[in-house]
């Protein structure tokens, strides 16, 4: 299928590593130019050179943090200056799996509030930047990437619940724009991170690495964590032209959740 996507500019933040990589190189392969920010310039760098080597595109790298207007906004300048506009916005700057996990006795007032300049108000710094550029082109997508937390009673899930709330609304505003915004739900995803984390695990426990991605696997249904490439395919098919109909939505791509039916 032609995501009819050839041509088209984005901008990606935490577009380092992880999904948000996976997803610059997933439109990059689409013949879209790409900018990707997050807050190390190395890494940034190292990441934009391998996109550029595999795909022939055009790759800036800016170092910008969600947390700061400013930074933002000179962000957005940057990737419209040196890619000619901004048609898609990929939001997926914050930390994996969030700093707030456990009880409330547990749970930190600063690390909470970290969390949410991020995630929540860092994604609706980026949207409300770059909406003039889409405004005038009367044509734009804006993917957020949320988590399966939302739809958990944890603490650290309130984050991803409140991009849904935010993601709908400006739909909402927005829709006569020609600016479709929608919410993409990762579970526990194969990322350098996750990999790491899972690594430690199995060592700590003495057991191989099969049987703690089995463990991980066991409440979903597809019975295998999901690799970062597959969300990216979902992410590049939201912010093509053919998926206009669809807006204000969520999507889950964690494997599907075993006993869980949302309506």
């Amino acid at each position: 299928m032609d995501l009819e996507l050839k041509g088209k500019t984005a901008l990606i933040t935490g577009g380092s590593k992880g999904i948000g990589k996976a997803i610059a190189m997933a439109l990059a392969e689409e013949g879209v130019d790409v900018a990707i920010a997050a807050r190390s310039q190395d890494t940034l760098d190292q990441a934009a050179e391998e996109i550029r080597s595999a795909t022939g595109r055009k790759v800036v790298a800016i170092s910008a943090n969600t947390t700061s207007w400013d930074d933002v906004q000179r962000m957005v300048e940057t990737t419209v200056s040196e890619l000619g506009g901004v048609d898609i916005l990929v939001n997926s700057a914050a930390m994996v799996g969030g700093q707030v996990r456990g009880t409330i006795d547990d749970a930190d007032e600063k690390d909470l509030i970290e969390d949410l300049d991020t995630k929540v108000v860092g994604y609706f710094r980026s949207i409300k930047a770059v909406v003039p550029h889409m405004r005038a082109k009367k044509w734009g997508r804006v993917i957020s990437i949320g988590g399966v937390s939302a739809r958990q009673s944890t603490i650290y899930g309130l984050r991803n619940a409140a991009v849904v709330h935010m993601t709908k609304t400006l739909s909402d505003q927005l829709g006569p724009d020609g600016i479709t915004l929608n919410v993409v739900h990762p579970g526990l995803t194969l990322t350098d991170t996750i990999n790491e984390r899972l690594n430690n695990q199995a060592t700590e426990q003495g057991v191989p690495r099969d049987e703690v991605n089995a463990e991980a696997g066991r409440n979903v249904a597809i019975r295998r964590l999901v690799a970062p490439e597959e969300l990216a395919w979902l992410t590049a098919y939201l912010c093509s032209p053919k998926a206009e109909c669809v807006t204000g939505e969520v999507i889950a791509a964690g494997g599907g959740a075993v006993g869980a039916v949302h309506q």
